[in-house]
């Protein structure tokens, strides 16, 4: 019998885990950025000594597991299971990336959700009783994201109003049973929408239906008001995207006054030319892993509602002439157990 799950979508942990360990790296645009202070490692020309940028990303992975881990006190044969997951085709930067590791290790692909459906799923395998500690982790390069999915850098191609720009880092979260928190206590699982966009270069727009699904849900389910959360975040709708779901519950007679997307946060939309803002599977992931758990920590939020929300098209899928399917995961966090 079904004791945890409440509403439509969501579930309530009943032992709700804590992340006791959080790091990440970035690349020198993301250094230069407002969210400068709260990255543990910039890297000076986004290589991250490998010789292609595929390698540099499983660089980027390997260096923010070991940093939170460090910050954790733990060591890699202590975790039970690592979820992880990047842009690339099969995921290759994250399976590379744990070559050597000895973690048992599943691979997710949820474009720039991934990082939320990593920490859901660790969150509810600690909370189901299945081990002691896990690990979230997630990475992108703007780079190789432009290799795979629009044109390699050396074509020049121009950039439309719409683009948002792929974010070169990784992010890692380390989970245990038992900690001083801050907390995972519930999850908002979203289901695909397709609104019929079929504009590659506006993902803000094709993912923010998704976005606005996932979190009227969630409110529903768990009854919540948006004031209930210090701060409701998407990642990544880019400033186009957080102002349609701005639009949609307005629409609906409810605004969102402490609402953000983490696209929107990590450029200086006035001195960084990124269009739209932030995008990518490490957008998120460096937001939360450093400007937003560092904020918790220090009392300046108490509950947050973390929204990925990933646009899951791939360059066959673009090339076909198919629309952009689109999801969002909801994870309710809390310094308060």
């Amino acid at each position: 019998m079904t004791t945890k799950k409440i509403g439509k979508q969501t579930v309530a942990l009943a032992n709700p885990p804590s992340i006791i360990g959080h790091a990440n790296v970035v690349g020198k645009k993301e250094g230069d950025g407002p969210l400068a202070d709260s990255f543990d490692f910039v890297n000076a020309d986004d290589t991250f000594g490998e010789k292609s940028w595929e390698k540099s990303e499983s660089a980027m992975q390997k260096l923010a597991l070991t940093n939170a881990l460090n910050k954790a006190g733990q060591s890699a044969s202590k975790m039970d299971y690592i979820f992880a997951g990047d842009l690339l085709n099969q995921c290759i930067a994250s399976a590379f990336a744990m070559r050597g590791q000895e973690i048992p290790f599943f691979g997710l692909y949820g474009a720039c959700s991934t990082m939320a459906e990593g920490l859901s799923l660790a969150a509810m395998l600690l909370d189901g009783g299945f081990g002691e500690f896990t690990a979230a982790l997630t990475s992108s390069h703007f780079c190789s994201a432009e290799r795979q999915y629009r044109s390699p850098l050396e074509c020049g191609t121009q950039r439309t109003p719409t683009a948002q720009w792929t974010v070169t880092g990784s992010g890692a979260l380390i989970l245990a049973r038992e900690g001083e928190g801050p907390y995972v206590t519930h999850i908002t699982t979203g289901k695909i929408v397709d609104k019929g966009i079929k504009d590659a270069s506006n993902m803000g727009a094709a993912m923010a239906p998704s976005a606005y699904d996932t979190i009227k849900t969630h409110l529903e389910d768990t009854n919540r008001s948006p004031s209930y959360y210090d701060l409701i975040i998407t990642g990544d709708l880019g400033t186009l995207g957080e102002e349609i779901v701005k639009e949609f519950f307005h629409k609906d007679g409810m605004d969102l006054n402490h609402f953000g997307d983490c696209g929107s946060l990590i450029y200086n939309h006035g001195k960084q030319d990124t269009h739209c803002g932030g995008s990518g599977c490490g957008c998120s992931a460096v937001v939360l892993s450093g400007y937003l758990l560092n904020g918790m920590r220090a009392g300046r939020w108490k509950n947050i509602l973390f929204c990925g929300t990933g646009a899951l098209l791939s360059p066959v899928s673009t090339q076909q002439g198919e629309s952009i399917p689109a999801i969002s995961h909801a994870v309710a966090i809390s310094t308060q157990k």
